[in-house]
């Protein structure tokens, strides 16, 4: 099975990229839509996932890998919500900003243009490997 790509978004107060890179992984949880819930059922061990920090930052700040299938999120006091395991990835040398994202052409279809609310959702490849080259550098 091939990899999927992803992008997780969270605002730096709540968890911050800064966090995630000490700490080595994380649960990703707390998510209460039901679209991101069933966007982080659909993850697999191994998909690759961008780290997009909200609200003050808005800008992917790097990479995580998905360790850890979904299961039920420990935060959760009722209802029935996931969470998965993230590893850290790579940092980006430079932060791929939303200002960025929205000037890239190539870009103009990716969900968080579109659904900018949701927090977890989808990438193609295609994206994925272009938002990874524009925080490069290259």
């Amino acid at each position: 099975m091939t990899n999927q790509y992803w992008l997780v978004k969270t605002e730096p107060e709540a968890y911050a990229w800064e966090t995630f890179v000490r700490e080595g992984r994380t649960v990703w949880d707390g998510v209460r839509n039901f679209q991101a819930r069933n966007h982080l059922r659909a993850m697999r061990v191994g998909d690759q996932v961008l780290f997009y920090a909200s609200v003050t930052t808005k800008a992917v700040l790097g990479t995580a890998t998905v360790k850890r299938t979904h299961f039920p999120d420990p935060t959760a006091s009722e209802g029935d919500w996931s969470a998965v395991e993230l590893s850290i990835g790579v940092s980006l040398p430079h932060p791929v900003s939303l200002a960025e994202i929205k000037a890239e052409a190539r870009l103009a279809e990716l969900p968080l243009l579109r659904q900018s609310r949701l927090s977890v959702m989808p990438l193609s490849k295609p994206h994925f490997d272009l938002i990874v080259r524009l925080g490069s550098g290259k």
